[in-house]
């Protein structure tokens, strides 16, 4: 291999290293702990359901993803306590929904995710 290509992987190589620094996995501890960086942003969690309430098609469900808990409110029905889900949603501060939701009373005043999408992990 010569000099300029040695150079150019090598320069590839730190490129991908620093790219890969940048892509962390999200937590629930880390959306508690910096709720004002991630509020009514995107974001996708992985984590069991450990609680599961729904009416008509709507509903919230309680994820653990092993570093803490936050709510999930969803209007496309909630998967069943004990699922293991990936779902993608919208950081919110509860009295920041906008509409009449039924929560569950443990969830008082906080952060809940509003879902976009959950899908069972396997």
């Amino acid at each position: 291999m010569n000099r300029t290509m040695r150079a150019g992987a090598f320069a590839l190589a730190a490129g991908l290293g620093l790219l890969g620094t940048g892509c962390t996995h999200m937590t629930v501890n880390r959306l508690l702990a910096e709720p004002n960086r991630y509020a009514n942003r995107d974001v996708t969690l992985d984590g069991d359901v450990i609680k599961s309430a729904s009416v008509l098609g709507h509903g919230a469900y309680q994820l653990d993803d092993g570093t803490g808990t936050i709510w999930i409110v969803s209007n496309r029905g909630v998967p069943r306590q004990g699922a293991r889900v990936k779902v993608k949603g919208r950081v919110r501060d509860v009295v920041d929904l906008g509409r009449i939701i039924p929560l569950p009373p443990e969830v008082g005043s906080g952060l809940v995710m509003q879902e976009k999408e959950h899908r069972a992990k396997y």
